[in-house]
């Protein structure tokens, strides 16, 4: 992926005035970032000619989201405001990335990835804080750890399996399973407390992971959930 990026004026109804663009060379879909800090909008298209799109809510992405996981994937990154609505634009999926502090001050967020999920057929995804917000959009509750996960060497397991996973984590909340609505199921639990660590809708596209699938503990164990998501653009 090439480090270069182009800037565009979001206009006054912005947080920032600039839409930071990742290329890639043959793009195949589009897609949007949103996360406390900034955020992203993809554009690709595949071999065919048709074009994809998924907005990224971008709550502090990390650079390894940016220069390798989603450019592997041929999708292009458009970086925007966190609490920026893309609502009105157009788009193929939803990344919700990771990001620091409290999921509760990210109503904003919150909001317009709700708004999102009305359009059932939309792919999401979120990672870290993404997993949060995604959980509260979807109706649950988030709570604080009396002992953050901050180490590359966190034990997950995938819940109806005994697929394991050693995970780099840097957070001190959590989803409560116990307030999941009744679509939604946990994708993977912590095997040191039971915690949570990702859920998934029964029947729409949306997933996540509590975890930096990223990251390199695996050292890429976890990157399929990248390809997951990029394959449902197609």
């Amino acid at each position: 992926m090439e480090q270069s990026f182009i800037e565009y004026s979001l206009g006054k109804d912005a947080s920032s005035a600039v839409l930071w663009v990742y290329p890639v060379r043959k793009p195949r879909g589009k897609a949007i970032i949103m996360c406390p800090g900034g955020g992203f909008n993809q554009i690709a298209s595949d071999h065919e000619g048709r074009d994809f799109a998924a907005w990224f809510n971008n709550q502090g992405i990390t650079y390894a989201v940016l220069n390798y996981r989603m450019p592997h994937g041929d999708v292009e990154v458009i970086r925007v405001p966190w609490d920026y609505d893309f609502n009105g634009l157009e788009f193929d999926g939803l990344f919700i990335s990771n990001g620091p502090g409290d999921p509760d001050t990210c109503d904003a967020a919150v909001q317009n990835i709700r708004k999102a999920m009305k359009n059932e057929k939309l792919p999401i995804f979120g990672i870290c804080m993404g997993n949060q917000l995604l959980s509260k959009a979807g109706g649950a509750k988030i709570y604080k750890l009396k002992y953050g996960h901050r180490s590359h060497n966190q034990p997950v397991r995938m819940v109806g399996t005994e697929r394991c996973f050693i995970t780099s984590q840097n957070h001190g909340y959590a989803v409560d399973n116990n307030t999941l609505g009744a679509d939604w199921e946990p994708l993977f639990i912590n095997m040191n407390d039971g915690s949570n660590e990702g859920i998934k809708h029964k029947t729409n596209p949306w997933f996540s992971a509590q975890f930096h699938p990223e990251a390199a503990s695996g050292p890429t164990d976890t990157e399929f959930l990248f390809d997951e998501f990029v394959n449902l653009l197609k």
